[in-house]
């Protein structure tokens, strides 16, 4: 990660390997753990830091934290529903931070745990920035290929609005959004809301919007 790290366009796996002077196959498979892990990212050959990495380093980077919480604090009170903080760990999502609703009947999402890309809506909206080819082999393996359309389509319009929905994909009764903190366009994070489908139903748009307003402001805290 250090290597990775010090080159500011990417490391390729050569460089590495001459880095490291380890064998190319250690290299090739300690990498691949680490991008599966979500804390290094490859694109076209070239490795870049991923965004696992930013809950790695929590404590050295608090502005970004902190912000990303405060924001949590004003979406679960404007919205009177549960506000998380999400981020993506190789093929899965994980919300590392949350302010649950006061509701009595609320969402109550598990922290530190492993839950699928798709269909959630912080998992759509790192899915929709993935690069186009590892996006498109994402949704090959796991998505019907009567949906595949209907999904690219989905996506498509998640990176033109900035934010996702989940409309009961997940639970039924259990409706969502989500937004990206893009960080140089790539999503560090995202903030997410849920919530029980008889109280969202009719204010999910609305949630949304605040979503991505939250989510350009803590993009824009000092990193």
């Amino acid at each position: 990660m250090e290597a990775v790290a010090r080159s500011r366009d990417g490391a390729k796996l050569s460089e590495l390997v001459a880095t490291l002077d380890a064998p190319k196959s250690s290299v090739h498979g300690l990498v691949k753990g680490l991008v599966a892990t979500g804390y290094v990212e490859e694109q076209d050959g070239v490795y870049r830091l991923g965004p696992a990495i930013d809950f790695l380093l929590k404590p050295a980077r608090p502005s970004f934290v902190d912000a990303a919480h405060e924001a949590l604090k004003r979406l679960q009170e404007a919205c009177d529903e549960t506000a998380m903080l999400c981020t993506l760990v190789g093929d899965s999502v994980v919300y590392v931070d949350l302010v649950e609703s006061v509701q009595v009947i609320r969402y109550s999402a598990p922290l530190n745990t492993r839950r699928p890309i798709y269909p959630t809506s912080s998992g759509k909206c790192f899915l929709a920035h993935f690069p186009m080819r590892k996006r498109d082999a994402y949704i090959k393996s796991h998505v019907a290929p009567a949906h595949v359309d209907a999904v690219q389509h989905e996506l498509k319009l998640v990176r033109e609005r900035g934010y996702a929905l989940n409309r009961g994909e997940t639970v039924p009764d259990v409706l969502g959004a989500a937004s990206p903190i893009l960080i140089d366009g790539r999503p560090a994070a995202c903030l997410a809301v849920a919530g029980p489908r008889a109280r969202m139903e009719d204010k999910l748009q609305s949630v949304a919007s605040q979503l991505l307003v939250e989510a350009q402001k803590v993009a824009k805290v000092p990193q």
